[in-house]
């Protein structure tokens, strides 16, 4: 009894320190963005489905640039190792770019060639058939105006201080990155207004696709309309425990959640 419990408790030990040290490698590659960047105030949130894991295929960044503030948020095709590691490379991409280039058309640019450098990398179904949605963001400083570009995403919200909801969904809008070699549809950012007090709010398909016990999804807009929040944070939270809900507690897939707001 006593060597299966020295045994047990030397494999419980490992397994804390493995888990403290994907734990610390997961929030390396995803860190949790400062609370006010760029003049706004900026809450985010990641929920894996996994158990005892922190992050999966969902993305967030924030970059404050000289053209305005950047954002992305998307999610890469799979699961596990091979989508974290896509993960990092797009977030690293997101953030030189976000910095160097010009336009949000040219930021897109850049990630679509990273992943393609990354595919080049990979076995299996990944090299040929991996992609990530994703919307971008550019909020230029002094001008109260958003500018969008979508690569297959759920469309952004704008939640308005008197409880609007108002989605921002593409006019025109491209494949998802990764697979911009099959179709000729160049990427164009589109402009709306950002007026003061409003939130944006982007997010994955973990929250537009969770399903209640009747198989209903999940509609954001609706459940976001008429409910003010003090502030982006609150509006996460309440979020996310609105989505647990209304799919009973777990999640079938990654939720990750990005709130800017302009005070």
């Amino acid at each position: 009894a006593a060597v299966i419990n020295r045994v047990v408790r030397r494999g419980d030990q490992r397994l804390a320190s493995a888990r403290e040290i994907a734990e610390a490698a997961q929030r390396a590659v995803l860190p949790e963005p400062a609370a006010r960047i760029g003049g706004y105030d900026v809450a985010a949130r990641y929920e894996a489905a996994q158990a005892d894991a922190f992050i999966g295929g969902d993305l967030y960044a924030v970059q404050d640039t000289p053209r305005g503030v950047r954002l992305i948020v998307g999610d890469v095709r799979g699961k596990g190792m091979g989508a974290v590691a896509a993960v990092a490379v797009i977030i690293g991409a997101f953030r030189e770019a976000a910095e160097q280039e010009a336009t949000l058309e040219a930021v897109a640019q850049r990630l679509e060639r990273a992943l393609a450098r990354e595919g080049t990398r990979r076995d299996g179904p990944d090299a040929s058939e991996g992609f990530t949605t994703a919307v971008l963001a550019e909020l230029p400083h002094g001008d109260e105006t958003v500018r969008i570009l979508h690569r297959g995403h759920p469309p952004p919200l704008l939640l308005h201080p008197d409880g609007t909801v108002r989605p921002l969904p593409a006019h025109e809008p491209a494949l998802p990155l990764g697979m911009g070699e099959l179709a000729d549809r160049p990427d164009r950012a589109e402009e709306s207004r950002f007026p003061r007090g409003a939130t944006l709010l982007l997010h994955t398909d973990g929250v537009s696709e969770a399903r209640d016990a009747q198989g209903r999804f999940y509609d954001p807009e609706e459940r976001l309309a008429g409910r003010p929040f003090r502030d982006p944070e609150e509006l996460l939270a309440a979020l996310a425990r609105d989505v647990h809900r209304h799919c009973g507690g777990g999640l079938a897939d990654d939720m990750a959640l990005l709130a800017v707001r302009r005070p």
